[in-house]
């Protein structure tokens, strides 16, 4: 009979063995090429497509594409030789070749990448650089020289919206500053003129009042006059009085008090006896 412990002895094998195996071999497909690194140091680099077989747990399998890449650069902003700023969206496509070479150098893609941008934003810095904006759009299809002349006008235009916005901000801040400032005077000056005006009514009654004690006459002729000048105006103005009307008092009699009564002579007075 057949002891337990044989059979989890042979699973226990069956199981390194497969570990073993599958650690042992590696697929490379047909977009990629493979580079084989023992401890760090590269072993060897395979091309061609298919099952190939490396030290198990010792060497590292690290695939790296072989197709065409792509690098796509985003827009920036470059200077012509004439001071003119072009927005430039470029690209670059490349091909790895020596896959040894590659991964001593630069390591992986993303770090390819990285470097490759630098050097292709230096080469286009230093190529524009030295031509005038005429140069580098006069060459050009007619359809690229209309889509740039529209992103011209289009950043024309946003920005002068924007300044257009920041304006109209300002002159809104401006007028609002104004008008505020406008009724915080205005409300000053009437309060000004309030307490000007009844401080000058103040005095004026007072002088009236002083005047009035001091001759009673002269400031019943001043109120008189000042009623003449009030009421005889250019505009037509009609009334209806008789001359002897208290109005004109004084233009009979310069005193403003009526005429005494003559008096009557004595035989006059004294009535004869029947």
């Amino acid at each position: 009979m057949r002891s337990p412990i044989t059979g989890i002895a042979a699973l226990f094998v069956l199981f390194v063995v497969l570990i073993v195996g599958y650690s042992s071999v590696f697929t490379v497909s047909q977009t990629e090429q493979v580079l084989v690194v023992r401890l760090g140091e590269p072993v060897k680099v395979v091309t061609e497509p298919g099952l190939n077989f490396k030290a198990p747990f010792i060497d590292t399998v690290i695939p790296i594409d072989k197709r065409i890449l792509d690098l796509e650069n985003p827009s920036q902003e470059v200077i012509a030789s004439d001071q003119k700023r072009l927005v430039v969206d470029a690209f670059a496509r490349y091909r790895i070749k020596n896959a040894l070479r590659f991964y001593q150098s630069v390591g992986s893609i993303p770090a390819a990448n990285i470097q490759l941008t630098t050097l292709l934003n230096a080469s286009l810095r230093r190529v524009l650089g030295e031509v005038t904006f005429i140069t580098v759009v006069r060459d050009q299809p007619e359809q690229n020289s209309q889509a740039v002349y529209q992103r011209m006008q289009t950043e024309r235009q946003r920005e002068a919206a924007e300044f257009r916005a920041q304006g109209g901000q300002k002159a809104q801040e401006i007028r609002s500053n104004a008008d505020r400032e406008a009724t915080v005077i205005v409300a000053e000056a009437n309060s000004t003129a309030e307490q000007v005006r009844g401080a000058g009514d103040g005095d004026r009654n007072r002088l009236f009042a002083e005047a009035y004690g001091k001759d009673p006459d002269f400031f019943a002729f001043y109120r008189s006059m000042a009623a003449y000048e009030n009421g005889l105006k250019s505009n037509d103005t009609r009334f209806l009085l008789r001359p002897d009307s208290d109005f004109f008092k004084f233009f009979s009699n310069s005193s403003g008090k009526p005429p005494a009564a003559p008096a009557l002579p004595a035989a006059a007075v004294a009535a004869p006896k029947p």
